[in-house]
């Protein structure tokens, strides 16, 4: 209970029904607060406890300085917990530990329990392995299954065994999706009390839901499993940044056209650690869609949040996906009276300001491996004429003109780019040239867009149109159709625009995240056997929000997001090469050339088509039983019993090691003394590069592990589906296959220098695999370090970049700059993150990576201090003070424990 200090608790009529609420409007300086500062003031009065949260914090939050850096620490209790398998499943095993250790420890097993709810939506599993068939949905749905049975049967014991814990089954939609259109709640009800819908979600684009004005954010498993037994998330209160929005966006551009226009525009200014917030006249203009594809690219542009205040199209977003009447009027009623309601004149206080005119908004793509590198569509072959150079070999550079065309300069599209045609034979006996820039993947796919049905409706009138002029998609790309939800298919099918997509190869292959998460399936095995037989720097083109290196597809070098209609409108031209806003895309059944012009539906024939053919009873049927599932999910057996019994043969689900040994107190912080280097990196170095989610190659460690316990090749499935298995995932860390370690230069992949091993002739360290250096190092009892560039850790929330690291004996990681998650993550499993001195690198102080170092200082952490700096020193000389990236009393607690898993454990007991 609160307690209510500023005399806020109070009541709110609405509907013949009283809820307890606790008023904003008791504490001063509430009024002028941005909304998201506001659902964050809310959220102490009603948890002011006199401990963790204090009268105190309630003021320093009411009296926000908008342009202070940030320096208070609060605790924010979010109101439920969500999450998909790939990390969600690591989350449940950890649980599942947890109990074993607390009885091991002495105390209850049952302690270990969600304390809010906790919905985890089985969305990361499907992979796109039949295409372009009728029947690829179902065949990719039985794969799945025998895949994943073990998982499966995991989450349906921890369904039964975990209250508050429910499972969405596969085949039903993409979390992100799934939340806005059924699972978030706007406004919160329990025991009697009404507040603010809250979360934290442990996948990175939980921000989707930010377009509902529900405030939440991604972070690692392990703060989603703390948050789901009772722990406030320690933060400190952010700037925020008002983004303000005026205009239209003008004819012929998406949804996806701008936010990457506004991703671009927020990485350029720096978001990273802050709270976006749209606001102004424009704001209302903008449909519920729309501010959800906003929210959902908010970990692109790097910033905790990107949020919208609720309002009348929230409303209505809500009634059309069939909300009840009670939850719209309590919605609005309890908005209106706490101040959160949207005025559309109100300028609220805020750190700092931007402004878009959403009339300035072009046609863009971005790539080919940053989703912050936007590209004008017109500027887009050009562009890759360039960038492709980079990914050839020096042969290629040379029949290209390289002496006419030095890199950097744009050449020009008709001369001067790197070719290499190659023919390939299809199965049915055709033949075609394949070359560089070849589109072999065209997806429509991933939460950011096919939750948005002006998109998705606008590429399926792209393929009626092109259909009807006689264009097919080119024969070497690898076509897909991955909705978030079965409400798309529905109202694609009452639209009769089905067939249209299904001529193009666009057939249902899953409703999962698939290819922007790596799950794009195998190429056709001519297309990858000419790919990598000749070196060919292929593309893929997708209607997701990652296009990092390694992510898609191991054949596919270069990467772009675009809008679900030029998804398709690529798929056509085949090629990036071609400049599809200027040259045709094809020849029509008279031989005439048509233009992408020809085939862009006009934004009246977009609108006519979601009016008359989205309803509010597709989503009540859709969700009228969301957590059964279907036959199959029901007919999978179900262990029971509150504590798991491990399957030693398992290679999905294993226990892991976090608490073995575990004693009640922890031992003190010691400083790190004669470490290694396991890894030099550059900038930009993402969760994708340090914990992989795609495919697992045969000769990798981690591909090995599971040859050497019976697993076949075909059987191997992702890095993402075998979470569970601490084993897998320790041979996966830093295993992706484009990571460059310069310690080992002129490899990519997981490869290190082993200095543990006698040097070759060259007189150097040998070269091996990280993991297979890393057990050499823990056998020898050296500790290791890992130095980096500039935004260490971007990218997804992956609870496993942090354990992988902390596993393989990694105990700092010294870095120019981190994003928000990682480094946070990485505290969590007590790796200390430190920061470069400002303007300084690995490469301005000299470092190779061959160093032995030193790090002292550390042990103030003993003394409830967090110390500002550590001393690092070398046996080359090298000396410097790390700035210490432990930034708030909290995360000390988490680093003293040695992870926040321990710390919590250990504070259930005692309670």
């Amino acid at each position: 209970m609160s307690a209510n200090s500023f005399g806020a608790r109070s009541t709110l009529q609405v509907g013949g029904k009283s809820y307890e609420i606790f008023r904003l409007d008791k504490v001063e300086g509430a009024a002028r607060l941005p909304y998201s500062l506001k659902v964050l003031l809310e959220n102490l009065l009603r948890t002011e406890d006199g401990t963790n949260i204090t009268a105190d914090h309630i003021r320093a939050l009411g009296g926000w300085d908008a342009s202070a850096q940030p320096g208070q620490e609060i605790q924010f209790t979010p109101a439920r917990v969500i999450m998909q398998d790939f990390t969600g499943v690591p989350c449940v095993v950890d649980l599942a530990t947890m109990r074993e250790a607390v009885r091991e420890l002495g105390g209850d097993p049952a302690r270990i329990n969600p304390l809010a709810p906790a919905e985890l939506v089985i969305d990361h599993s499907v992979i796109a392995d039949r295409f372009g068939t009728p029947d690829a949905f179902q065949q990719n749905v039985e794969l799945e299954y025998g895949r994943n049975r073990e998982r499966y049967q995991f989450l349906r014991w921890g369904q039964t065994a975990f209250d508050e814990f429910k499972v969405v089954p596969p085949g039903t939609g993409i979390v992100h999706q799934v939340n806005i259109e059924h699972l978030a709640r706007v406004v919160m009800v329990r025991d009697g009390r009404a507040y603010p819908d809250t979360l934290v979600g442990t996948d990175s684009h939980t921000t989707m839901v930010n377009g509902l004005g529900v405030l939440g954010w991604g972070v690692g498993g392990i703060e989603a499993e703390a948050a789901m037994l009772g722990q406030p998330v320690s933060m400190l209160i952010p700037r925020v940044v008002g983004f303000k929005l005026t205009g239209e966006l003008p004819t012929g551009t998406t949804a996806t056209d701008l936010v990457l226009t506004i991703t671009e525009m927020l990485r350029k200014h720096g978001v990273v650690g802050k709270f976006v917030e749209f606001y102004g006249e424009g704001v209302g203009a903008v449909p519920l869609a729309n501010r959800a594809t906003i929210g959902n690219m908010s970990p692109e542009f790097g910033s905790t949040a990107a949020i919208f205040p609720i309002d009348a199209e929230t409303i209505n977003y809500l009634r059309l996906t069939g909300r009840t009447e009670e939850q719209l009027a309590l919605v609005e009623a309890y908005a209106k009276e706490q101040g959160l309601w949207l005025d559309p004149a109100a300028e609220p206080d805020f750190s700092e300001h931007m402004e878009l005119d959403l009339s300035t908004v072009v046609p863009s793509i971005a790539g080919p491996k940053r989703p912050q590198d936007r590209i004008a569509l017109s500027d887009a072959a050009a562009q890759f004429a360039q960038d492709v150079r980079a990914y050839v070999s020096d042969a290629d550079l040379d029949e290209a003109g390289k002496e006419s065309f030095p890199a950097s300069d744009a050449p020009a599209v008709s001369n001067g780019v790197p070719s290499k045609p190659v023919t390939v034979t299809a199965p049915d006996g055709s033949s075609y040239e394949l070359d560089h820039g070849a589109v072999t993947v065209a997806a429509i796919t991933s939460c950011t867009n096919t939750s948005n049905p002006y998109v998705m409706v606008g590429a399926a009138l792209v393929a009626k149109k092109a259909v009807e002029k006689g264009l097919t998609r080119k024969p070497w790309v690898k076509t897909t159709l991955a909705p978030g939800s079965k409400v798309v298919m529905d109202y694609y099918d009452r639209a009769g625009l089905t067939p249209y997509l299904d001529k193009l190869g666009f057939n249902l292959v899953g409703y999962g995240c698939t290819t922007c998460i790596g799950n794009s399936g195998p190429l056709p095995d001519e297309v990858s056997r000419a790919v990598n037989e000749n070196d060919l720097a292929v593309v893929s083109v997708l209607s997701g929000n990652r296009n990092f290196e390694g992510r898609i597809n191991p054949d596919v070098k270069m990467n772009y997001l675009a809008s679900p209609p030029l998804v398709v409108a690529y798929a056509i031209a085949g090629t990036m090469k071609t400049d599809i806003t200027r040259e045709p895309l094809g020849l029509d059944n008279d031989g005439k050339a048509v233009y992408l012009a020809d085939i862009w539906p006009s934004e009246q024939e977009v609108e006519e088509v979601v009016a008359s053919a989205i309803g509010q009873e597709m989503f009540g049927s859709s969700y009228s039983d969301v957590f059964a599932g279907d036959a199959q999910w029901q007919s999978l057996p179900v262990p029971t019993g509150s504590v798991f019994e491990w399957d030693p043969e398992s290679t999905y689900v294993r226990k892991p090691p976090y608490f073995e040994g575990m004693t009640m107190d922890p031992a003190p912080v010691l400083d790190i003394t004669g470490a290694r280097v396991l890894a030099k990196l550059g900038d930009s170095v993402t969760t994708d590069h340090i914990s992989p989610a795609g495919a697992i190659k045969a000769d990798t460690p981690a591909g090995q592990y599971l040859l050497e316990h019976g697993v076949e090749r075909r059987d191997f499935n992702s890095y993402g589906s075998r979470r569970g298995n601490h084993e897998v995932m320790i041979r996966g860390t830093f295993a992706n296959i484009r990571l460059r370690n310069q310690i080992a230069p002129g490899t990519e992949g997981g490869y290190t220098r082993d200095f543990t091993q006698p040097p070759g002739e060259d007189g150097k360290a040998p070269v091996s695999f990280i993991y297979d250096a890393a057990m050499n190092y823990q056998d020898a009892g050296i500790p290791l370090v890992v130095l980096a560039g500039k935004e260490y850790g971007s990218g997804s929330s992956r609870d496993w970049a942090a354990k992988g690291t902390a596993l393989l004996g990694v105990r700092a990681v010294i870095a120019e700059s981190y994003e928000r998650i990682h480094r946070s993550n990485l505290i969590g499993m007590g790796v200390l993150p430190l920061q470069f001195p400002p303007g300084h690198s690995a490469e301005t102080l000299g470092l190779t990576g061959e160093e032995t170092f030193s790090l002292t200082g550390i042990t103030a952490l003993n003394d409830a201090a967090i110390p500002p700096t550590v001393k690092v020193t070398t046996d080359t000389g090298v000396e410097f003070d790390a700035t210490v990236r432990i930034d708030t009393p909290g995360e000390a607690d988490y680093y003293r424990n040695g992870g926040i898993m321990q710390y919590v454990l250990r504070s259930l007991i005692r309670r």
